[in-house]
C-alpha cells in the first residue's frame, strides 16, 4: 500500500510539473514585436479534393492581406480537381495550380507534392493547410505574417476540429487541445518539438537549404512534425495564438478512421529528437497513470 501511494505521488508531481510550467508559460507577458504583413506563399496540397477546394479557395482568396499568392499542388487527382482549378486560375492571378502528374516510387506523395508547391512559391514565406481545412476568418494570413520577424523561420499556428455531436468528436477536439497545450507550451519554453501541417509557415530558404524532407522520404507522414522537429529551435521558432489566426479542419467520423490517424501520427514520434521523445514519453506515461492508475486507486 505504501508503494501504491508513493507511485501515485510521483505521477501527480510530475503532471503537476508538466502543467505548472505549461500554464506559466501561457500566462506569462511577451514584449514580442509584430510587424506589419509580410508577403506570403499559401500551400495546399490536393488529393482527390474537389468539393472540400470549392469552398476552401474562395476563403482563402478572401483573405485580408496585401501581398500573397495561393498554391493549389493538384497530386494525381481522379475528380474534377484539375479543370476546376484550371478555371479559378484564370480569374484571379493570385490563384496557381502545381500539377503532380507522376511522383518517384521512393517519395510519399504528400512529400513531393509539398515540394513542388514550395519550389513554385515566389516568396520566402511558405504557409501551409489541408484542403479540409477553414480559416475562422479573413484574418488568418494577416494574422500569422506578423510573426514573420527577421530572426525567425518558424511559426506555429493552431487548428482545432469542427464541433459535432457525439462521444467521438469531443474526444478528438479534447485529445487535438491536449497536444495543442504540448508543442505550444513546450515551444513557448524554448522547446519547440512539432507543428501541424493544417496551420504551419517557414521559410522556404529554410526548407530548401536543409533539402526539404530529404532525411525522412519513405516515412508516411512527418512532412509537418518532423520537419519542425529537425529545424525548430528555442530562437527561430514563434507561436501564434488567438482567433483570427484559428483554422478548423473536418474530424474523422469513426473510430476505426480515428485510430488509424493516430496510429499514424505516433508512428512518426520514433523519429523525434532523443530529447522530444524523454520529455513527451514521461508526460503520456504520466498522464495515463493519472486516469488509469491513481484515479482508480482513489476510488
Amino acid at each position: 500500500m505504501q508503494v501504491t501511494f508513493v507511485v501515485c505521488l510521483f505521477i501527480l508531481a510530475l503532471q503537476v510539473t508538466y502543467i505548472s510550467f505549461f500554464l506559466l508559460a501561457f500566462l506569462k507577458k511577451r514584449n514580442e514585436i509584430e510587424l506589419q504583413p509580410q508577403a506570403v506563399s499559401v500551400i495546399v496540397c490536393a488529393h482527390d479534393e474537389e468539393k472540400n477546394l470549392k469552398e476552401l479557395v474562395p476563403l482563402l482568396l478572401q483573405q485580408d492581406h496585401p501581398l500573397f499568392e495561393v498554391i493549389i499542388v493538384e497530386d494525381r487527382c481522379n475528380d474534377g480537381t484539375f479543370d476546376y482549378l484550371l478555371e479559378e486560375t484564370k480569374k484571379d492571378a493570385r490563384l496557381k495550380m502545381v500539377r503532380v502528374v507522376q511522383k518517384p516510387d521512393h517519395i510519399q506523395g504528400k512529400k513531393f507534392g509539398l515540394t513542388l508547391g514550395i519550389k513554385a512559391a515566389q516568396y520566402d514565406w511558405v504557409l501551409l493547410t489541408d484542403a479540409d481545412c477553414r480559416p475562422l476568418g479573413t484574418d488568418w494570413v494577416k494574422s500569422m505574417s506578423r510573426k514573420f520577424t527577421a530572426e525567425t523561420q518558424i511559426v506555429l499556428g493552431f487548428s482545432s476540429y469542427e464541433r459535432r455531436p457525439g462521444l467521438l468528436n469531443s474526444f478528438i477536439r479534447f485529445e487535438t487541445l491536449l497536444t495543442a497545450l504540448q508543442y505550444m507550451g513546450f515551444a513557448l519554453l524554448g522547446r519547440p518539438y512539432m507543428g501541424v501541417g493544417r496551420n504551419l509557415a517557414y521559410r522556404k530558404s529554410l526548407f530548401l537549404d536543409n533539402k526539404g524532407f530529404n532525411n525522412y522520404l519513405s516515412v508516411t507522414g512527418g512532412d509537418d512534425d518532423l520537419f519542425v522537429n529537425q529545424h525548430a529551435t528555442g530562437k527561430n521558432t514563434r507561436i501564434v495564438m488567438g482567433k483570427e489566426a484559428l483554422v478548423y479542419s473536418k474530424p474523422k467520423d469513426n473510430w476505426k478512421e480515428f485510430y488509424f490517424q493516430k496510429l499514424r501520427h505516433l508512428s512518426v514520434g520514433k523519429h523525434y529528437r532523443f530529447s522530444s521523445k524523454v520529455l513527451l514519453g514521461l508526460f503520456s506515461l504520466t498522464w495515463m497513470g493519472v486516469w488509469f492508475f491513481v484515479l482508480p486507486v482513489l476510488f
